[in-house]
């Protein structure tokens, strides 16, 4: 395995791979060159990164072949990632692995499973999804015989507690967040706002014209040159646009962030004020692509009617499992005595894809949906 980061490459504001003990457990055997390739490896090697191909991102994974998962998006996330720390002369590796790590605690159904766990959790503290990512891997996952968890490296651990964006609340006890941790956040925000649009067009949900009102659209259409765009040639032209978008917002990223660091002057690899972000002319295109998702898409009464199903299926089977938690598996029946069948129940419900927790939710309450 070869370090795609050189030490030699890095900026004085990246993070360094550790060089010592960055782990919870010591392990035996031939260290790996790079620290965050194995961190890398062993998510990508995990069930709970396989199982993000059966959950919804925005389109429920049946609905459509050719629509984004909560796996591809993820893949997307970390592209964007990488390209940006790699302009910025922060550590690829590790914005990597934290964009690939940072969706793993997300339950069925996307952001309407979330909120019925959330609901269901209230009294019992609670359920977050950036939080449970972190649970995910330190805990839930346990391929290793010596201990529980993924045993990542501490960097990687608290680039996925700081993840922030509008829909990602960072750990309170996080420490500030690293340039990379950075650059997730805004690679995932930059991610699923541009191929949320793009799916929506091929949904039919919205249409060109209504996209003309968009100062970010408008600015990728001219830039390109790609002429009148209709419902006749969308499928054709949108990825011209849609690349376009992309350019022009790492761009204005880069240019954006390097101007700040130059304010900040960080003269050791460590971590600061926020310092990775957007004009705020660029930021004002995204919150006015923002807010017509909300409006067009999110809230489309067709989205809302397979998330009131995904929320309905969560909160029946979550009831139903709690009201006789010997109706879990073995290996998670086991916790309950110690971690309370709530949470217990609560983790088994969040690492479900949409159709195991369909056919789990028929399977133990008898009832069709």
């Amino acid at each position: 395995m070869t370090n795609n980061t050189p030490a030699s490459s890095l900026a004085a504001y990246a993070t360094l791979p550790p060089t010592g003990t960055s782990r919870a457990h010591r392990e035996t055997g031939k260290p790996w060159l790079d620290p965050f390739e194995l961190d890398r490896h062993r998510i990508i090697a995990s069930t709970s990164f396989r199982r993000l191909e059966g959950k919804s991102q925005v389109f429920a994974p049946d609905f459509h072949d050719h629509f984004r998962t909560r796996l591809t998006h993820t893949i997307e996330a970390a592209h964007i990632a990488r390209m940006l720390a790699r302009a910025l002369g922060a550590n690829e590796s590790l914005a990597e692995v934290i964009t690939l790590a940072h969706d793993l605690g997300h339950p069925p159904f996307g952001h309407a499973g979330e909120a019925a766990l959330q609901d269901m959790m209230r009294d019992h503290d609670g359920f977050n999804h950036n939080a449970h990512s972190v649970r995910v891997v330190d805990y839930l996952e346990h391929p290793f015989p010596q201990f529980r968890g993924l045993n990542l490296t501490q960097a990687t651990l608290a680039g996925l507690a700081a993840h922030a964006t509008p829909y990602d609340k960072p750990d309170a006890q996080a420490p500030p967040p690293s340039i990379e941790s950075q650059i997730v956040s805004l690679a995932d925000r930059i991610a699923y706002n541009t191929h949320d649009a793009e799916d929506a067009l091929g949904a039919g949900m919205i249409d060109t014209q209504q996209l003309d009102g968009l100062a970010l659209w408008q600015a990728a259409c001219h830039r390109t040159d790609v002429g009148p765009i209709n419902q006749a040639n969308v499928f054709t032209l949108r990825r011209t646009v849609f690349d376009a978008i992309l350019q022009d917002t790492i761009e204005d990223v880069v240019t954006t962030t390097l101007d700040q660091l130059q304010k900040e002057e960080p003269d050791k690899h460590t971590s600061f004020a926020p310092c990775v972000m957007m004009s705020a002319e660029m930021l004002q295109r995204f919150e006015n692509l923002e807010q017509f998702l909300q409006i067009n898409i999110y809230n489309h009464v067709d989205v809302a009617r397979v998330d009131g199903e995904g929320q309905a299926i969560v909160r029946n089977l979550f009831t139903t499992l709690c009201s006789d938690p010997k109706k879990l598996p073995p290996r998670f029946l086991a916790r309950v005595e110690d971690q309370g069948h709530h949470r217990v129940v609560c983790d088994y419900l969040a690492g479900m894809s949409n159709r195991f927790c369909k056919k789990q939710h028929e399977r133990l309450t008898a009832t069709s949906t």
